[in-house]
């Protein structure tokens, strides 16, 4: 027992160092008043107007906001739990492989809610693991670029015009580097299912000169000044903020087909306050929540009742089968396996260096 306890000390001393925490006080000036503790992946900025709305909702709760990396929030919530201590009361990440693994390992608990029975069956698993966000991976573009013809609308589009720009678009394309990025590797794994002759676009790139980021904006700050021409498999919430601001950048949802992903919330087991995890995961499903992401994070909505087109309803109705929603199940932990994360990363890489 004592050389267990000693691991997990040694596990939680080892793990990376923790953004620091933004403390939202109570809005009824209660300077006691009970803290929800949320560990997050979502940029501060973009989820201000979600903490502020359910806090106006609810004037009697502080709300302690910590931005973490996806491996980072996993890691901390086992670390806290496997050493019996209390841990965030509410976990939201796009990592949806690692979210699903804490559900399935046992470090998230059931969240019976009044919506949980009207939840897309794709998007909830044994109301434990919720889907509360629906965002495509998008072609994102440079506007100028394309002032005489329209950009690549399908994958087979996207490989003929590398092929026919030739030195024009060297250099000047990127997408994910998927072994930094888990987002990128989640698109990258979708698209071997989806679509047989995915390795002919990744070579394509490859002799392209693609350039490979961790990260959304690195990708999409380079399309919006020109450095850019394309990007491959962006995810398109922050590719719709970007363009709301800058008239430069531009969206394409593939046509062939759109990969669409979703953030997963949960409450973790070991939750200090886990009705107010509950509380805060409700208003993520509620009409106003949602209504909130949909309009002010430029993220559409899951909610089967919230109406407009930055919903998940409005997209599948106009693009019925071209969408293809990761269903939140169990199925996401294949590539948790290091042989089979490994074996997709070399012929990744073996791809992008044969040309």
């Amino acid at each position: 027992m004592r050389a267990a306890t000693g691991i997990v000390a040694l596990l939680l001393s080892c793990l990376p160092a923790f953004a620091e925490a933004l403390v939202f006080p109570a809005l009824n000036g209660d300077a006691g008043a009970r803290t929800l503790t949320v560990y997050s992946s979502l940029d501060m900025p973009i989820a201000r107007p979600m903490i502020a709305g359910f806090q106006k909702a609810n004037p009697e709760i502080a709300v302690r906001y910590e931005e973490l990396l996806t491996s980072d929030i996993y890691d901390r919530i086992v670390a806290e739990t496997d050493a019996g201590k209390r841990t965030a009361d509410f976990a939201f990440s796009s990592a949806m492989d690692l979210q699903i693994k804490l559900a399935n390992d046992g470090y998230a608990q059931q969240s019976d809610l009044a919506m949980s029975a009207r939840w897309p069956r794709w998007a909830n698993w044994r109301n434990t693991a919720y889907a509360l966000t629906f965002e495509p991976a998008v072609f994102v573009y440079h506007r100028p670029s394309f002032r005489d013809a329209p950009p690549p609308a399908t994958r087979g589009q996207f490989v003929d015009y590398l092929k026919a720009q030739g030195d024009k678009a060297f250099g000047r394309i990127a997408t994910y580097d998927i072994e930094r990025s888990g987002v990128g590797f989640m698109f990258l794994s979708r698209d071997q299912e989806q679509f047989p002759d995915i390795w002919s676009v990744v070579r394509a790139m490859g002799g392209a000169g693609v350039k490979l980021y961790s990260t959304s904006s690195a990708i999409l700050e380079r399309i919006a000044d020109g450095r850019f021409v394309l990007g491959y498999n962006i995810l398109g919430s922050y590719a719709a903020d970007w363009a709301a601001h800058n008239p430069d950048v531009g969206i394409v949802l593939p046509k062939d087909y759109t990969i669409v992903m979703s953030r997963i919330g949960l409450v973790p087991k070991a939750a200090n306050a886990p009705d107010l995890g509950r509380k805060y995961l409700y208003y993520f499903m509620s009409g106003e929540g949602q209504s909130i992401m949909a309009r002010e994070l430029q993220i559409a909505a899951v909610n089967p009742d919230v109406s407009g087109d930055n919903t998940a309803n409005s997209m599948q109705a106009s693009m019925g089968a071209q969408l293809r929603p990761v269903p939140v199940t169990p199925g996401l932990m294949v590539y948790l396996d290091q042989v089979k994360r490994t074996r997709l990363i070399k012929r990744w890489n073996e791809a992008l260096r044969e040309q």
